[in-house]
């Protein structure tokens, strides 16, 4: 696929301009000033995410305490445009906001644009800040393209002016995808981006470097400095006022690996007797704060898990095998009622799956299911993710993905697709019972991505517990390969509206595709 500037992204050049010519805000990070001169400033850009056929969220940073308000318009003139009122913007928040979209035309391209106001005197307003997505269409016939993928600013790679800041957004955008899955690892929050890092061939690699990314994130300021990190990459906000969100969080939005109950630290970087639970907190707000999520704002639980639905050809089961897991484990247990997912996740899951009419079910899942993820622990051979590398019946975790999997083959659940990213490579795995110690499944794909701007590693071993077997695979020989060396990826979803056929291809950074896979509707073992 020509990876030319398409219509919209034609018809969105002027209303785009103004984003992408935005300055680097001046603080680098740091909170806003009370005593600036001047209109309220948007420097961060603008973002919508959970759009669905009649609403979606529109998010803004200020640089100042403000009232936002977005006006939305069938085109970019914004004639006849239609105004809503906003949150005041202030230092609880750190300056961030979201407004909910509602009412909005089915299909249709929406234009918006935020402007903030004094709140002492609401007629003067800053610069407005443009952007746009398209609602989900209620029609089948329009089919639906997404691309996804995870990992960003890991491993010490950060912001590199010199080779185009994170890239890979250009690319992603390129394909006028109506939505990006972003798979978790938003942030390094637990790593460290210095001025240069070397590189195998002598040169080193130059970062954008801020405070916040000095050191190891512990308050919720430190937190929030992280996500507005990669809010200074021009590309990525370019992008965000182009294509919406569907985000995920995963272990380095607190620290590698972690687990609910984990209590860490020698003194360096994390003081002794560091509670992850609480930095979960912290990071949970912070995510809040910088991300338009819909579930986030109306429940106590801080719930991430939910249902993206887009018309009558998808529904994505947006996961969190984060925050409900058990602990890291040698996962060998015989009875495992917590596992990845926990108990009231499971059964949301479930439910939903069996309720949906969509002809693809989608499941973003932050983690793989074959891949052995090891998080050795004092000679302990402890797992991360759910494989633990034994291929016979099903253990610890793998306990709970085969009732899950059980569950939709008994239950005659078909269309589902598993999408993940977290190990830095791209790959495609097919499972079968024919090959598999738990026979009790119907055959499905699972499809990896990432990064997007962050170490590169190898591929890990297969575990044989449910049949995988590896289609495809890019990756390094060596760990911890730089983006200046590529090996940076994202995938893309195409769904045809006529035929219902779903088609995977896995990208490089530049949009080069590696690997192509179409499947077909209704087929079981495709």
């Amino acid at each position: 696929m020509s990876l030319s500037l398409p219509g919209r992204r034609g018809v969105l050049r002027g209303s785009l301009a103004a984003s992408a010519a935005l300055s680097l805000p001046t603080a680098l990070g740091t909170a806003p000033a009370f005593a600036l001169s001047g209109r309220p400033r948007a420097d961060w850009g603008v973002q919508a995410g959970d759009v669905s056929a009649d609403s979606g969220l529109v998010w803004v940073r200020s640089d100042r305490p403000a009232r936002m308000i977005v006006e939305t318009s069938a085109t970019e003139s914004f004639r006849d445009a239609r105004r809503w009122h906003g949150p005041l913007l202030g230092a609880d928040s750190d300056f961030t906001g979201t407004t909910r979209l509602h009412g909005l035309p089915s299909g249709e391209q929406i234009h918006y644009r935020v402007l903030l106001a004094d709140p002492d005197d609401p007629r003067r307003t800053g610069e407005p800040v443009t952007g746009t997505f398209r609602t989900a269409a209620t029609r089948r016939r329009t089919g639906v393209r997404f691309v996804w993928s995870g990992d960003l600013a890991g491993q010490g790679w950060g912001i590199n002016e010199s080779l185009g800041g994170y890239r890979i957004f250009d690319a992603m955008a390129g394909l006028d995808p109506d939505f990006f899955l972003c798979s978790g690892d938003n942030i390094y929050a637990d790593g460290v981006i210095s001025a240069t890092q070397a590189l195998p061939d002598g040169s080193l690699y130059r970062n954008v470097t801020t405070e916040a990314k000095s050191h190891v994130a512990l308050t919720l300021d430190d937190f929030r400095g992280n996500f507005r990190y990669n809010l200074l990459d021009e590309a990525l906000r370019r992008f965000n006022a182009q294509v919406p969100n569907v985000i995920q969080w995963d272990d380095h939005e607190v620290r590698n690996n972690w687990y609910p109950g984990e209590v860490v630290g020698t003194g360096t970087p994390y003081p002794a007797g560091t509670r992850l639970d609480d930095l979960a907190v912290r990071s949970r707000r912070a995510f809040s704060e910088y991300f338009p999520v819909s579930t986030l704002g109306g429940r106590p639980d801080g719930r991430i898990y939910r249902v993206h639905h887009h018309g009558p050809l998808l529904d994505v089961f947006v996961l969190d095998m984060r925050t409900y897991r058990n602990a890291n484990s040698p996962d060998d247990q015989r009875t495992d009622p917590q596992g990845i997912l926990g108990a009231e996740q499971l059964a949301w899951l479930k439910r939903g799956l069996s309720r949906s009419r969509a002809v693809w079910k989608v499941i973003a899942a932050d983690m793989p299911l074959g891949l052995v993820v090891p998080d050795p622990v004092e000679g302990r051979a402890n797992f991360e993710a759910v494989a633990q590398g034994d291929p016979g019946a099903p253990l610890g975790r793998e306990l709970q993905i085969a009732e899950l999997l059980r569950h939709i083959k008994h239950d005659g659940v078909t269309g589902t697709v598993w999408l993940t990213a977290d190990v830095h490579h791209t790959s495609a795995q097919h499972y079968d019972p024919s090959r598999a110690a738990s026979k009790d499944f119907a055959p499905f794909w699972e499809f990896v991505s990432g990064p997007l701007n962050a170490g590169a590693f190898p591929a890990g071993a297969l575990d044989g517990t449910f049949g995988p077997d590896r289609v495809f695979v890019k990756a390094p020989t060596a760990s911890n390969v730089s983006p200046a060396e590529g090996y940076q990826f994202f995938g893309e979803v195409d769904i045809d509206g006529h035929s219902g056929e779903l088609t995977v291809r896995l990208r490089e950074y530049d949009g080069t595709v590696l690997f192509t896979r179409t499947l077909r509707p209704g087929l079981v073992g495709q």
